[in-house]
């Protein structure tokens, strides 16, 4: 399609010449005063920076990417880099496949869809399942207040407090949050929660809460180390099904396969956590 009379595969070359300083753009600059229309050729060019920035920007993304393929639609997942030792280890399980086959085992409409157990492959029906993971322990890594629990956030699984004081996060099984909308009366009674441990919430965690949803009384207890940036109606759908006593689904949710779509551009650093986590 034509722009100013210009079509739009020389419009791309010329842009492409444009980023890497080539001799187009630096005969083109130079002859523009000599061009009866140069006001249409200056405006040609605005319009190439505009349209291109987008697409340029999205080359900028360096988080770990992950993509779960389920039996009830695909739910793809970034990963952070401020939480390391969560990020290489589930991008570690997926590489091996460790996932594919297993199932959302606990499921609760309003809060969460939670997975990871391998003994859930091939579990028969209302098999108690969320007692197994990869067979060792992560330490935790809470970066409140920038990642927390609101509406898609990935976090670990982990057995409770009377059973493990030093929240050692599973090493396999993990949860997608969907929860609800918290009302401020919600607010005022997490928040008064929260603080007989120490933890309060942020005007932005609070706003997130309240026009997003999430799970705010999770804060500072569980790892959070990614998120849903695509099929959070799949997570809707799947945290709504029938389930028996035990939270697990009557018809099996299932994880078909995880594949890695993108490595962090982050290198790893051994044993170095950003500042502004603190590990227990």
């Amino acid at each position: 399609m034509p722009i100013f009379g210009v079509e739009s595969h020389l419009c791309v070359l010329f842009f492409i010449n444009l980023l890497h300083g080539g001799e187009f753009f630096r005969t083109f600059a130079q002859n523009i005063k000599n061009m009866p229309q140069k006001k249409t050729y200056l405006l040609l060019l605005l319009l190439l920076f505009v349209f291109a920035l987008p697409s340029h920007a999205k080359k900028k993304e360096k988080r770990a990417v992950v993509r779960m393929e389920t039996s009830c639609g695909v739910i793809r997942v970034a990963l952070f880099d401020e939480t390391p030792i969560h990020r290489d280890n589930f991008l570690k399980l997926a590489s091996k496949g460790f996932f594919d086959g297993t199932l959302f085992h606990r499921c609760i409409k309003d809060f969460m869809i939670q997975g990871g157990d391998p003994d859930s492959r091939n579990a028969k029906k209302g098999q108690l399942l969320g007692e197994s993971d990869a067979g060792y322990k992560l330490y935790p890594e809470f970066c409140l207040p920038y990642l927390y629990h609101w509406r898609g956030a990935l976090a670990a699984a982990r057995e409770g407090d009377d059973v493990n004081p030093d929240q050692l996060s599973s090493s396999s099984q993990f949860y997608i949050v969907y929860g609800k909308k918290q009302t401020p009366a919600d607010i005022r009674k997490v928040r008064s929660s929260l603080s007989e441990k120490g933890i309060d919430l942020t005007r932005q965690m609070i706003d997130d809460y309240e026009m997003r949803g999430g799970t705010p009384h999770l804060d500072g207890q569980y790892t959070v180390f990614g998120e849903v940036i695509e099929g959070m109606d799949v997570v809707k759908q799947i945290q709504a099904v029938a389930t028996d006593k035990n939270n697990r689904p009557l018809e099996d949710v299932i994880i078909l396969k995880m594949k890695i779509e993108q490595y962090s551009k982050v290198k790893p650093k051994t044993k170095r956590v950003p500042k502004r986590c603190v590990l227990g």
